[in-house]
């Protein structure tokens, strides 16, 4: 497989510190959006952000809303428990006036065999906040990540529908290296999902 490396974002990110725990900052037109990991009491804000991407796109996300709506906060909680710099992954938010606008993940492979890669999950960008490369943001945090984590290849899976997501993800240097047909189902529609990756 040939991965190509491309930068993902430009002038406009800023970022500052290091290992992955790194604050940046994204100016746009609704005011300044500050990109930064997951704290433990983002708990009750992430529990809505992520139940109003499963609502809304359920077709993007292999989780089901109901069966995450029934999940009591102490899950929440532990899911960010465990994003730190050092550990298996990381989550990250996109926060405007302490609200969050998106969300993106990432986990690194568990086995030693693989544990060179790591894979992005969980993006996700409220309506009122896209078209301003918060994804890119979030992606380039997640990269950042891997890159001190000394992982060699990041991968993701984008619904072939969700054509804004593929060229993001493109522009962020990822390139498709397989299709997986019939991947997800809901409603009784199967979705086929695009396997992208990039080095790192």
């Amino acid at each position: 497989m040939r991965i190509m490396r491309v930068g993902c974002v430009s002038a406009w990110y800023r970022a500052s510190g290091n290992r992955g725990a790194m604050d940046t900052s994204i100016t746009t037109s609704h005011g300044t959006v500050t990109i930064r990991s997951a704290r433990e009491e983002d708990a009750p804000a992430y529990r809505a952000l992520r139940l109003e991407a499963l609502r809304n796109h359920p077709e993007a996300f292999s989780s089901d809303y109901a069966a995450n709506l029934a999940k009591p906060m102490t899950f929440w909680a532990e899911r960010l428990r465990f994003s730190s710099p050092d550990s298996a992954g990381m989550i990250y938010f996109a926060v405007h006036d302490q609200q969050l606008a998106g969300m993106c993940g990432i986990y690194r492979a568990k086995s030693p065999k693989i544990q060179h890669s790591a894979t992005v999950v969980g993006m996700y960008v409220r309506p009122d906040w896209r078209g301003f490369r918060i994804a890119e943001g979030l992606l380039t945090a997640c990269l950042d990540w891997a890159r001190a984590q000394e992982v060699k290849i990041v991968k993701l899976a984008v619904v072939t529908t969700n054509a804004r997501a593929i060229r993001c993800y493109a522009r962020c240097g990822f390139q498709v290296y397989g299709i997986e047909p019939q991947a997800l189902y809901y409603e009784g529609v199967f979705y086929d999902e695009l396997l992208m990756a990039r080095t790192v």
